[in-house]
C-alpha cells in the first residue's frame, strides 16, 4: 500500500547510540545541562539564503541566516509568521519544494549538506538527523498502525528484524511516556489524543538515536499540561543523551524554560541572537523588545491595555532595501534605509540594529503611550445578559462491532452568569466541553438538559420570533477566521450578508456605507472590502470575522479561541481592538482560550472546566493569584511565564496521565485519575460548586 505523507514522518537513524554528554553542568535551579563547550559544533549554518521563484516575482524567504548549535544545547528560532523560521529549518533538511533555491553552507559535522548528493543525504537525514512536524496528523499515516509507522526507520535504516524492531518500538512509546506499549502498537493516528500522536512523532524522530532533533512548532496545538509534558520529555532527552535541539516557535514563555540560545528572526533576516538571559532581560533590537512586551503576563495582574507592535512585516516579495523592520520601528532614522550589519553586542550576543548601542546605554525604549490603565465596561445589572444553569449536553455514539449506543456525556451540569459588559473566562484542556458550551448558548447545538436565557428570556419558552430577535444579539468569533469566512464572497459581501438577511441597510448604497464604517471601526481601510478572505493576513482576517459579528449590533459575543492562531504582536491588537469594541458598545464576552496569559488580561471572572464540569470559578487575579482547586494550580503551573530567571526558578509540577473519555467518566470527582491529593472518598462523591469565599467557587472536598 502506498504511503500517504503530506511530510516526513520520521527521520530516522544512525548504528550507534548517542553517548551522553561529557562535562556538561547542570544548568542553575532547574538542572538543565550547559551545552558541550567544545570548540567544533554540531551544526553551523553560515550566510544562508532561500528563494522561490515564482511565475511572476522571486520570494527572497531567507538572507544572511547563519546559527551554530552544539551538541546537547537546545537553541530557539522565534518570530512572526513568514520571518523564515520553518525555512530556514527545511533547508537544513534538504526539504525544501523543487521551487526552492538556495546559497550559503550548512555544515553538519563538517560536511556541506547542501553539496552532497540526494543518496547521502537521504542517509544522514535518516540516521543523524530528524524532525518533528507541527501536526502529527498529517505526518503520520491514517491507514497504517503506529507500530509499522515507527519500525519503518528501523528496519530500513538499521536493519532490524521484525522481532527486534517491534521491541524497540515498544520501548520508544514507553521512553515517551506512552503506556501499554505492545497494545498501542496496533492502534491507528485517530485512536490516539493529540498529546499522544505529538509523542508518538518524537518517538519516531528518536527511533535511531539522531544528533540533532529540529521541532518545527511542536506543542502549538497542544494543550498548555500536554505541551509542558513534551517539552519536558524533549529537554530530558537532551540531558541524557546529549541531542541538540533546534525549537521553532511563537511562545516566548516556552523559549523562556528551555533555551539555551535565541535566534529572533524579523522578515527572513536574524535581528538578534544570544543567551536566552540576555535576549529577554536586555534585549538589543527594537524587534525583540517589542515582541516582549506584547507578551501578557500570567504571573502579573493586569495593568492597561496590551502593548503592541503595529502595522505588518513586508511582503517577502519586495522587501525593503534597508533594514525590513524600519516602518514599524519607534526609532527609525535615515540611516536605516541602509542594510545594518548583525554586530556584536555588550550582551555578548549580535543585533542587527545601528541603534543597539544607544539602547544599552538607556537612551533609547518603547513609549508607554496608548497603553495606560484600561478595563472592561461591567455595568452593575441585575439582569445577567447570559444566563446558563445546570446546562447538560450529551451526544449518542455508537460504537462496536455491535454499534451500540452509548452517550457522549460532554457537558455536565455548568451554571455562570454573564453580565453587560463583563468577560468571562472559559478554560481547559481539549475536550472538557468549552466550546460546546459556546455552541450551546449560540443554539448550534441544542441542550440535553438545563436552560440558557438571554436577558432573563429562556429560550426554549421563546416563540420563533422571539427567538430570531434573541438570535441577532448573541454573534460568535471563531477560531480560524479563513475556514469560517466564504472563501467566493469578498469582504464587503461577507460584512453586508446579515445586513440583507436583517434587513438592516436597506439599498446597496447604504449597505455599502455601513461596510465601510464597519471596517473603519475594526482598523481597516475601506477599500479592503472589494478582497477577498485569501489576499488578507491572518490579523485582518480575523478583524474582518469582527466587523461581521459587529454589524447586527449584539449584545453578546462567544469568541472561541478568537486570537490562538495569530502571532504575538497581532493577537495584541485583536485583544485590544475587543477591549475597545466592548468599552464603546457596552457588549460582552464569552472568551474561550486556553492561553491562560490571554484571559487573566482580557476577562473580569474565570471559569475552569474539566471532563465537562465546572471545577472552578473567581475573580481573574483572585484565581490566578489565590486558586483552591488542585486542578486550577496545576494548570497554572504548567504555563511557562516568559521570563528565564522566574522560569529558572520553577520546578516542574506536570498533571500525569491522559484526559480520560467523555464516553465512560471516573466516578465521583471527575479529575480524581489525574489528582495528587485525591482519595478513596473523592472516587465516592460528586463534589459540589460551593462558595467557599466572596465570589470564588469550587469543587473540590479536599479545600
Amino acid at each position: 500500500m502506498t504511503e500517504r505523507r503530506q511530510q516526513p514522518a520520521a527521520v530516522d537513524a544512525r548504528d550507534a547510540p548517542a553517548s551522553p554528554m561529557s562535562g556538561a553542568a547542570a544548568r542553575a535551579g532547574e538542572g538543565m545541562p550547559a551545552p558541550d563547550l567544545s570548540p567544533e559544533p554540531l551544526l553551523s549554518v553560515e550566510d544562508l539564503h532561500v528563494s522561490f521563484a515564482t511565475d511572476t516575482v522571486t520570494v527572497r524567504a531567507v538572507e544572511g541566516f547563519s546559527l551554530q548549535v552544539r551538541p546537547g544545547e537546545i537553541v530557539a528560532l522565534v518570530g512572526e509568521s513568514g520571518s523564515g523560521k520553518s525555512v530556514s529549518a527545511h533547508s537544513i533538511m534538504r526539504l525544501l519544494p523543487r521551487t526552492g533555491r538556495t546559497r550559503g553552507r550548512i555544515l553538519f559535522e563538517g560536511r556541506n549538506l547542501l553539496e552532497l548528493p540526494e543518496e547521502q543525504m537521504r542517509d544522514i537525514r535518516g540516521r543523524q538527523i530528524s524532525m518533528i512536524f507541527q501536526e502529527p496528523m498529517t505526518s503520520l499515516n491514517p491507514v497504517l498502525p503506529i507500530g509499522l509507522q515507527i519500525i519503518e526507520p528501523l528496519q530500513f535504516h538499521l536493519k532490524m528484524n521484525t522481532r527486534d524492531a517491534n521491541a524497540r518500538a515498544a520501548e520508544l512509546l514507553r521512553l515517551v511516556g506512552i503506556t501499554d506499549p505492545e497494545q498501542r502498537l496496533k492502534q491507528y493516528p485517530h485512536q490516539f489524543s493529540g498529546g499522544m500522536r505529538q509523542r508518538v512523532m518524537i518517538a519516531i524522530g528518536l527511533a535511531c538515536n539522531p544528533k540533532l532533533i529540529i521541532a518545527d512548532e511542536p506543542t502549538t496545538a497542544l494543550d498548555v499540561t500536554i505541551q509542558a509534558q513534551i517539552l519536558e520529555l524533549m529537554k530530558s532527552l537532551s540531558r541524557d543523551l546529549g541531542i541538540a535541539l533546534i525549537i521553532i516557535t511563537h511562545n516566548l514563555g516556552i523559549v523562556a524554560r528551555y533555551a539555551h540560545r535565541v535566534v529572533v528572526m524579523y522578515s527572513g533576516r536574524v535581528a538578534e541572537q544570544g543567551e536566552a538571559d540576555p535576549v529577554f532581560h536586555r534585549p538589543r533590537h527594537p524587534y525583540t523588545m517589542g515582541l516582549l512586551r506584547s507578551v501578557p503576563r500570567l504571573d502579573r495582574p493586569r495593568t492597561g491595555l496590551l502593548a503592541t507592535i503595529e502595522g505588518l512585516p513586508p511582503s517577502a516579495a519586495d522587501p525593503l532595501p534597508g533594514c525590513r523592520f524600519a516602518p514599524r520601528c519607534p526609532f527609525h532614522l535615515p540611516v536605516c534605509d541602509t542594510p545594518p550589519p548583525l554586530a556584536p553586542t555588550d550582551t555578548g550576543g549580535l543585533s542587527a540594529c545601528v541603534r543597539a548601542p544607544e539602547i544599552a546605554a538607556g537612551k533609547l525604549a518603547w513609549s508607554k503611550a496608548g497603553i495606560a490603565a484600561a478595563d472592561g465596561a461591567r455595568q452593575d445589572s441585575p439582569v445577567p445578559v447570559i444566563s446558563v444553569r445546570d446546562l447538560t449536553k450529551h451526544f449518542p455514539v455508537k460504537t462496536g462491532m455491535l454499534a451500540r449506543t452509548h452517550q457522549v456525556r460532554a457537558v455536565e451540569d455548568v451554571s455562570f452568569d454573564v453580565r453587560p459588559g463583563e468577560t468571562v473566562g472559559l478554560v481547559g484542556e481539549s475536550g472538557c466541553g468549552k466550546s460546546t458550551v459556546g455552541r450551546l448558548i449560540l443554539r448550534l447545538d441544542t441542550p440535553t438538559s438545563g436552560s440558557i436565557a438571554f436577558e432573563g428570556r429562556n429560550f426554549a419558552d421563546a416563540s420563533r420570533a422571539e427567538f430570531k430577535t434573541m438570535r441577532r444579539k448573541i454573534q460568535a468569533v471563531f477560531q480560524d477566521p479563513y475556514s469560517s469566512l466564504n472563501p467566493r464572497m469578498t469582504t464587503g459581501q461577507i460584512i453586508a450578508e446579515p445586513l440583507t438577511v436583517y434587513d438592516l441597510a436597506p439599498g446597496t448604497a447604504a449597505a455599502r456605507e455601513r461596510v465601510a464604517t464597519l471596517l473603519n471601526e475594526v482598523g481597516l481601510r475601506p477599500e479592503m472590502a472589494d478582497r477577498y478572505p485569501h489576499q488578507l493576513s491572518g490579523g485582518q482576517r480575523q478583524r474582518v470575522g469582527i466587523a461581521r459579528a459587529l454589524a447586527i449590533e449584539p449584545q453578546f459575543i462567544v469568541c472561541d479561541e478568537a486570537v490562538s492562531a495569530l502571532d504575538v504582536s497581532i493577537q495584541g491588537q485583536i485583544v485590544n481592538l475587543l477591549e475597545s469594541l466592548q468599552r464603546k458598545r457596552g457588549l460582552s464576552y464569552l472568551f474561550i482560550a486556553h492561553d491562560l496569559a490571554v484571559v487573566r488580561h482580557i476577562s473580569s471572572r474565570i471559569v475552569v472546566m474539566y471532563l465537562g464540569r465546572v471545577m472552578e470559578t473567581a475573580d481573574r487575579d483572585e484565581l490566578c493569584d489565590r486558586p483552591l482547586h488542585p486542578y486550577t494550580r496545576l494548570l497554572l503551573d504548567a504555563a511557562p511565564i516568559p521570563d528565564p530567571a522566574i522560569e529558572k526558578a520553577r520546578a516542574p509540577r506536570l498533571i500525569q496521565g491522559e484526559l480520560p473519555s467523555p464516553l465512560s467518566p471516573p466516578s465521583g470527582c471527575v479529575f480524581h485519575t489525574r489528582c495528587p491529593i485525591a482519595t478513596a472518598e473523592c472516587r465516592a462523591e460528586i463534589p459540589a460548586l460551593r462558595n467557599l469565599r466572596p465570589g470564588h467557587s469550587v469543587a473540590c472536598i479536599k479545600v
